[in-house]
């Protein structure tokens, strides 16, 4: 499901750090785009005085700019999938959110010599 970031307001919570696929051997996760790897980056999500924190799944390709906890950012092709496994003989489930890109306004707000949002 696509998600409308329109009138959010989202700034970096943790520095995009390298996705992991298997914690038991250390396997690193990889895109369906040329393979490259993936990275989650937390993500404070506020719309509507409601506060979140989103870890977002990008391509390692997708991360532009300095992403230094408190920088804003813009998230492009926002989409959120619920998911639900067996873990240990535990049901688990949520939501995994997942974007094409992350970028920087403070980098952008730079380059035109203006504010960022």
């Amino acid at each position: 499901m696509p998600v409308d970031t329109s009138s959010a307001v989202m700034m970096v919570a943790k520095i995009p750090q390298v996705k992991v696929r298997d914690r038991r051997t250390g396997e690193i996760a990889t895109g369906m785009e040329a393979g490259a790897q993936v990275m989650t980056v937390g993500v404070m999500f506020a719309v509507n005085e409601e506060v979140e924190i989103l870890f977002v799944t990008v391509p390692e390709l997708g991360i532009t700019g300095e992403l230094a906890m408190g920088t804003p950012v813009v998230l492009t092709g926002l989409v959120a999938r619920p998911w639900e496994n067996d873990f240990n003989g535990q049901r688990r489930h949520g939501i995994a959110f997942r974007a094409v890109a992350v970028t920087s306004l403070a980098d952008v707000a730079a380059a035109t010599g203006s504010k960022a949002a």
